[in-house]
This record gives structure tokens, sequence and C-alpha cells, in this order.
């Protein structure tokens, strides 16, 4: 056996999806989910480097390329920088939709590598694998790279990332009383569109409203006070223009409305929508009613996801 392993051959990891922006805080917030999220099975193998072997879940829509792939860049990066000098086969499991705005490419990145990590006999915090996730994040996102979903893929729970360069992460405790519904109509937005056609400019009177709203936002979740919450999701900067993207947005936003929800907006660029609730029960009556009504407008179907929030980010499942 390689010095460099812990004896450990074969290893399963779950990391989950993510919802970032979270209204306000557009590529600053996001929190993980306990549900969907991807699979990735790493296999210590004799020849040196990395084989993807198997993707599944993808409808054969990702590439099989080392240099392509998001987990498996992610992985080679943390190969090299640590120096690891045996080979590794991947199979790759989507469970989440692609393209749905849940942060699909980021949770790959972050199984693969936190599996990698998982069977070395030396392994490096958490903290240190963050900069390998973003480098496979990189190939989904482009040469700008945000933490948005990668850092709550990684570290769970709900995030702000202060800073992207240099990178700075920041946990924001939530209450235990947190759950979240999401909407994934059966379609998809591409990111780079959706990142495109928002403003250049913001005027100085949203901004100020804006900045109030991500303030807001975090001394809501720290005080519990779920009304504050409420009034601080608002979106002045990217919601007004991607909303158009998503049939029957509006009627969907004014039907939550009629439920005890403390929060709804577009989960990244989208179309998956998320409302955010006190109990499973109010989660599982806006999960309905949020399908109904996307159905009944535009006769889109879609799935639903309902939990609490993940808090410890990936882990093993054998």
């Amino acid at each position: 056996m390689n010095e460099q392993l812990n004896g450990i051959s074969e290893i399963r990891v779950f990391a989950p999806a993510t919802v970032s922006n979270v209204g306000c805080g557009f590529d600053i917030f996001g929190f993980a989910l306990d549900q969907p999220g991807d699979e990735v099975i790493l296999r210590v193998a004799k020849r040196k480097g990395i084989r993807l072997v198997k993707i599944t879940g993808d409808n054969g829509k990702l590439p099989l390329s080392i240099s392509k792939n998001t987990c498996t860049v992610a992985l080679s990066a943390m190969m090299e920088k640590l120096n690891l000098n045996f080979g590794i086969e991947v199979e790759l499991h989507k469970k989440m939709p692609l393209g749905s705005g849940l942060g699909s490419s980021a949770a790959s990145a972050v199984a693969g590598i936190f599996a990698l990590n998982s069977i070395l006999k030396k392994p490096v915090t958490t903290h240190e694998l963050l900069p390998f996730a973003l480098e496979g994040e990189r190939i989904s996102s482009g040469a700008t790279v945000h933490a948005d979903n990668v850092a709550p893929a990684l570290f769970g729970g709900f995030v702000l990332v202060r800073s992207n360069n240099p990178v700075d992460i920041i946990s924001i405790p939530i209450p235990k009383d947190f759950y979240c519904t999401v909407l994934h109509p059966f379609m998809e937005i591409k990111t780079d569109y959706a990142r495109s056609i928002l403003p250049k400019t913001i005027a100085v009177q949203d901004a100020i409203k804006q900045w109030g709203n991500t303030a807001g936002l975090v001394a809501g979740l720290m005080k519990r006070d779920y009304d504050l919450v409420r009034r601080s999701i608002t979106d002045y900067f990217a919601e007004p223009v991607r909303s158009e993207l998503i049939p029957g947005y509006k009627q969907i936003k004014e039907a939550v409305k009629m439920y005890d929800a403390f929060g709804f907006g577009i989960s990244g660029s989208g179309p998956s929508l998320f409302a955010l609730s006190r109990t499973k029960l109010d989660a599982l009556k806006i999960g309905n009613i949020m399908k109904k009504v996307l159905y009944q407008t535009t006769k889109i179907e879609s799935d639903i996801f309902i939990g609490g929030i993940n808090l410890y980010g990936p882990k093993i499942l054998g």
C-alpha cells in the first residue's frame, strides 16, 4: 500500500446541493441543503494519474475528459499540490439536476476532493481543501470564480463570502427551525447567460437598500428574527432581471406569501426557486403550492426538494 494512504482503497462520498445569493446576497451568500446532492466513488488504482471511468445521471451531457470535468479538475489540482504519487479511478453519480441553480458543479468538485482527503494518511484541513474545489468550479464558471456554492457545499451551513480574492469565508449561525423548500422547474438556464443580462451599474438608492438588506439578513439570522429575515431578503439587483427568465415566477411568489414563509427567491441563477419556513409541515405545504401554481400557470412540470439545512457539508457513505 502506498505510504501516502491510510489503508482505504475505495470510498463513496456525498456532497450537498446549495442555494446561493439568497436574495440580497449576490455572489456572497449561500447555504447547503440536506438534499439533493452528488455522489463520488473513488478507488485507488495501480496506474498513476486520474481516470474518470463512469458518470451517471447527466444524460450524457458531462465530459469524461479529466481536464474538463469539475470533479477531476479539482482532484488534479489537489494531487499536484500535495505531490500525491498514486492513481485513482473516479465514478461521478449526479443526483441533482444540471443547470438548476443548485450548485451541481460545486457539489461534484467538493465530493471528489473530500473523498481523496479521506483516504490520505495525512489529510489536510477543510479550509485547505477550498482552493482545490474552486479550481474545479473555474471550469464551469469561467475565469472569475465565486465561492458562494463551493463554500457551503464544503463547510455546510450558511456562509458569507466576505472576499473572493483572497478568499474569506465566514460561517453565519442559523436557527434550528430553518427549513427550505426548493422548486426545480424542468427547464435550464445557462449561468453565463443569466450573468450576462445583469445590470452593469446600480443606482445609489438601490445600492443603499441592497446593503441594508444584506446586513439585515445576517442580523435576522443571528437574532432569530424571522420577520427581519423576511424584510431583508429582497433583492434589487439580480431578481428583477433574472425573474423574467422563469415562467410563472411572479405568480409563485405571490402564492407563497399566503403561507408562513419568511423568505423566497431564486436559487443561484435559476431556474430553481427557494422558500424558507420554520417547520417541515409548512415547507411541504409551500412546496405543493409552488408546484401547483407553476403547472397551472405554465404547464411546466417540476420537482420539489424539502429539508433542513445541511450543517456538516460532505459525508462518507461507505
